[in-house]
């Protein structure tokens, strides 16, 4: 399953940088237990599916999987031996910018044992460091 935005005619939009820290979805919203990137980059559609497989076949289709990034981003590339100018190339594939602090993925409905494991199993599919992170008893 691809993830890539409905509408993508004319869509041809500047690199934006993963430096810095995530302004919002620092905390856990939806599920008990998450991912926390701990340095940004662009994560691309089939790391982003290849983590959200490992997940769901280790936790036997028990619990809700949320996954809090969506590639909008198109990183575009001219064609091989083509001359400068005549505009910026076609999309060649679609990225997610996460920032450093931001919640990756979330899931609910398991125990903390099978979640751990499950969320470890995903951050290896993952070109960053993450930590795994839970919902403190105060929150909400």
């Amino acid at each position: 399953m691809a993830l890539i935005p409905k509408r993508t005619k004319y869509r041809r939009p500047h690199r934006i940088r993963y430096d810095g820290l995530a302004k919002g979805n620092t905390k856990l919203q939806l599920g008990d237990y998450g991912i926390q990137a701990l340095e940004g980059a662009w994560i691309t559609q089939q790391q982003i599916e290849a983590a959200r497989v490992a997940m769901t076949r280790y936790m036997k289709r028990g619990g809700m999987v949320y996954t809090n990034i969506f590639p909008h981003l198109s990183l575009t590339k001219k064609p091989l031996e083509t001359r400068q100018g005549k505009g910026k190339g076609s999309p060649e594939s679609w990225v997610a910018v996460v920032k450093e602090g931001k919640i990756m993925f979330e899931v609910s409905g398991i125990t903390e044992e099978v979640a751990k494991e499950a969320l470890r199993l995903a951050m290896h599919k993952l070109p960053i460091k993450c930590k795994f992170v839970k919902k403190e008893s105060g929150d909400k």
